[in-house]
C-alpha cells in the first residue's frame, strides 16, 4: 500500500462508507510515513471521531503529539466545538452594543447544522492551505467522515461561494456576509489544493462488499467531478479460508472475491492495494504499526472455534415484542457500516409477512434500501426522504403562503433567504417528522443516518421549530408533536445496532447517552455480524470471534438488558431469503 503513497503527496484523504476502516488505515499509514522520518499531522473530521481511542491518548483541537511514534502528531475537528466558537466570533462583537434580543436572534440564526458544517470547515480549510497547525508538516493525513458527509464537506466551497455570490443583503444563516468574503480566498486555496494531484492524494477505502464498493465508485465519481482525479483504492479485510473450510469461512472468502470481480469498472482502474482481515484489535500503536506489515503476509492463524454467548440469536423475538403495540416508529441507529439498514429491512419484511402495514424508510444520503431489499412484498411501502426533493417542495410552499402577498422586494428577500443551506436541513427534518407521524396508523421501520448526523436530526426539533414558524403562522402538526412521540416509549422504539468490536460498541454507548440526554431511551441493541455467534471452525474467524466476547459481555451486562447477537450468516442479509435468514438466524 505505501508503494502507491510515494509520490510525496502532503495531502492524504481516507474516505469510504462507514465500518470500512479508513480510521485503522489512515493511522497505520501515518505510522508508517512517520517512521519513515517524515514529521506527520494526523487529522479527523469526523463528527463521530475515535482517533483518541485508537491512539490511546487524549487528543484536542491542536496537534499533540503521540506517544511512541516520534514525528506523529494528531487532532480532532470538532464540529460541536468548532460551531461553538464560530457562533462566538460572529455574535461577540454585538454583545452590549445591540439589544439582547438582536443578540438572540442572531445566536438562534446560528443554531443550525449548517453553522456546525461551515464551522468545521473554516478549520478543515485552513489546514489545507497550509495554514495554523499544518505549519512545518511534511504530510498531512485526513480521517475523514462517512463518504456522504465527507462529500458535503469537499463541496462545500462552491456552495458556499455561490451562496455569497447571489446573496445581497448582507446576512444568512451563517452570520454577517462580511465574514465569509473574508474567508473566500482562503477556500479558494483550499479547493486549488484538492484538485492538484502533486498536493493531494485520495484513498478511497472499501471492503470486499458489493454496497462499500459501490460507495467507493459514488465517491470516486463524485470527487473526479470536483476535480481531484489523484485517487486510490485499498481493499481492507481480505479474507482467504483455511484448511478447515468451513461453510462461514469459505461463503465470506466467496463473497470478496464475487464483489472485487463484479467492482464498477472506473474502479476497477484505480491503482488498488490490498490489507487482510486481521484477527485482533487495532487499538494502541503497536497494533496499528503491524497492520500494513502484516498486508504483505498471511496474518497469523489460531483460535478453537467453540462457541461461547448465551444470548437470543435470532431477531424473531424482539419482533414479536415490537409488534405488540399493533403498530409504531421503529428506528435502527449507530455507527455507518454496521448493518443498520439490513436490519431495518428485515424488521420491517417480518413485520409485514405477518399482515400488518408498514413504511420502510431511510434518512441517510448514502441509502442501500434498493440494494439490501430487491423484491416487493405486500403490505410493505418502500420509500426514502431525498433532499433535493423535500427542498423543491419546502421551497414553493413556503412561496405559496408566506411570499403569496409580499412585495417583489420582499418576496426577492424571502427567495435570497431559501437559498441559505439551512434550507434542506429544514426541509429533510420536516420529511422526517411527517414520516414519524404515520406511525400513528401501523409500523414505519425508518432507517436512519450514521450517529453524528442522526443526533443533529434529532435535536433539530427544537431550533428548526423556530426556523419553520418564522416562514409559516402555525407550525405544521407532526412537527410539534416530533419530539413527544421520538419520547414515548409505547409510540418509538429505537434499536441500537452495533458490532462486536470496540469502536461500534464504545460509539454505540455515546449514542445511547445522547439519546438519554434528549428523553429517548433505546428499546434494545442488536449486536450484528457475529462471527463468536456463527459456529464458525476457521482458526483465524474463530481468533477473530474471540476478539468479540469481551464486547458482547460488556453490552449484555451493562449497557442493554434488552439484546440479540446476530450471526455472520453464509446466506447474505439481501433479497427475501437473506433478510428471512437473518430473522430466523
Amino acid at each position: 500500500m505505501l508503494d502507491l503513497l510515494k509520490d510525496g503527496s502532503r495531502y492524504l484523504f481516507f474516505t469510504g462508507k462507514g465500518g470500512v476502516g479508513k480510521t485503522s488505515l489512515s493511522v497505520a499509514t501515518a505510522l508508517a510515513l512517520a517512521d519513515g522520518g517524515k514529521r506527520v499531522l494526523l487529522v479527523s473530521t469526523d463528527p463521530a471521531s475515535n482517533l483518541d481511542e485508537m491512539l490511546e491518548c487524549p487528543l484536542g483541537d491542536s496537534p499533540r503529539a503521540v506517544p511512541g511514534a516520534g514525528g506523529l502528531f494528531a487532532l480532532n475537528i470538532d464540529p460541536l466545538a468548532a460551531a461553538a466558537a464560530y457562533r462566538e466570533k460572529v455574535v461577540g462583537p454585538y454583545r452590549g452594543v445591540l439589544p439582547d434580543s438582536a443578540v438572540a436572534g442572531m445566536e438562534e440564526q446560528l443554531s443550525g447544522a449548517c453553522t456546525v458544517e461551515i464551522a468545521a470547515f473554516d478549520k478543515f480549510a485552513g489546514l489545507l492551505a497550509g495554514f495554523g497547525p499544518a505549519t512545518g508538516f511534511d504530510t498531512v493525513v485526513f480521517d475523514t467522515a462517512p463518504t456522504g458527509h465527507t462529500l458535503r464537506l469537499l463541496a462545500l466551497p462552491a456552495a458556499w461561494k455561490g451562496f455569497i455570490a447571489e446573496n445581497t443583503h448582507g446576512a444568512s444563516c451563517l452570520g454577517p456576509l462580511s465574514g465569509l468574503t473574508e474567508q473566500y480566498e482562503l477556500y479558494k486555496t483550499a479547493v486549488e489544493a484538492l484538485a492538484d494531484p502533486k498536493l493531494t492524494t485520495l484513498v478511497l477505502v472499501s471492503r470486499p462488499e458489493p454496497a462499500a464498493l459501490w460507495e467507493a465508485e459514488r465517491a470516486r465519481g463524485e470527487l473526479a467531478e470536483l476535480g481531484m482525479h489523484n485517487q486510490m483504492l485499498v481493499v481492507n479485510g481480505l479474507f482467504a479460508a483455511g484448511q478447515a473450510k468451513d461453510a462461514v469461512a469459505v461463503a465470506l472468502e466467496e463473497r470478496g472475491r464475487e464483489a472485487l470481480a463484479a467492482m464498477p469498472s472506473d474502479l476497477q482502474a484505480l491503482p488498488r492495494a490490498e490489507v487482510p482481515l486481521v484477527p485482533r484489535t487495532l487499538v494502541g500503536v503497536a497494533a496499528l504499526r503491524a497492520l500494513l506489515a502484516s498486508s504483505a503476509t498471511s496474518p497469523a492463524r489460531g483460535g478453537d472455534g467453540v462457541e461461547r454467548s448465551g444470548l437470543p440469536k435470532a431477531l424473531d423475538g424482539l419482533i414479536d415484542q415490537l409488534a405488540k403495540n399493533g403498530r409504531g416508529a421503529i428506528m435502527t441507529m449507530g455507527k455507518g457500516g454496521v448493518g443498520k439498514t439490513t436490519v431495518a429491512a428485515a424488521v420491517a419484511l417480518e413485520l409485514a409477512r405477518r399482515g400488518y402495514p408498514v413504511q420502510l424508510t431511510t434518512t441517510d444520503p448514502a441509502a442501500h434500501l434498493e440494494y439490501t431489499l430487491t423484491d416487493r412484498v405486500d403490505g410493505l411501502r418502500v420509500s426514502r426522504i431525498d433532499a433535493k426533493t423535500e427542498v423543491a417542495l419546502y421551497t414553493r410552499e413556503v412561496l405559496e403562503s408566506v411570499g403569496r402577498d409580499l412585495d417583489p422586494a420582499s418576496r426577492a428577500l424571502l427567495e435570497e433567504d431559501l437559498r441559505s443551506p439551512c434550507t434542506e436541513e429544514v426541509a429533510v427534518f420536516r420529511a422526517f417528522a411527517r414520516t414519524v407521524a404515520q406511525a400513528r396508523d401501523g409500523f414505519v421501520v425508518v432507517d436512519t443516518a450514521p450517529t453524528g448526523h442522526t443526533i443533529l436530526l434529532l435535536d433539530a426539533a427544537e431550533s428548526y421549530h423556530r426556523e419553520v414558524t418564522k416562514k409559516f403562522s402555525d407550525a405544521p402538526e407532526a412537527i410539534r408533536e416530533l419530539l413527544p412521540r421520538l419520547r414515548d416509549r409505547d409510540y418509538t422504539r429505537v434499536l441500537i445496532v452495533t458490532l462486536p468490536q470496540a469502536t461500534p460498541v464504545h460509539e454505540a454507548e455515546a449514542l445511547q447517552s445522547d439519546l438519554r440526554r434528549a428523553g429517548l431511551e433505546p428499546y434494545a441493541w442488536v449486536i450484528n455480524q457475529s462471527f463468536l455467534a456463527s459456529g464458525t471452525r476457521d482458526d483465524l474467524l474463530a481468533a477473530y470471534a474471540a476478539q468479540e466476547e469481551v464486547f458482547v459481555e460488556r453490552v449484555r451486562g451493562e449497557l442493554s438488558a434488552r439484546c440479540n447477537l446476530v450471526p455472520w450468516l453464509p446466506i447474505p442479509p439481501v433479497g427475501l431469503l437473506g433478510l428471512e435468514s437473518l430473522v430466523k438466524a
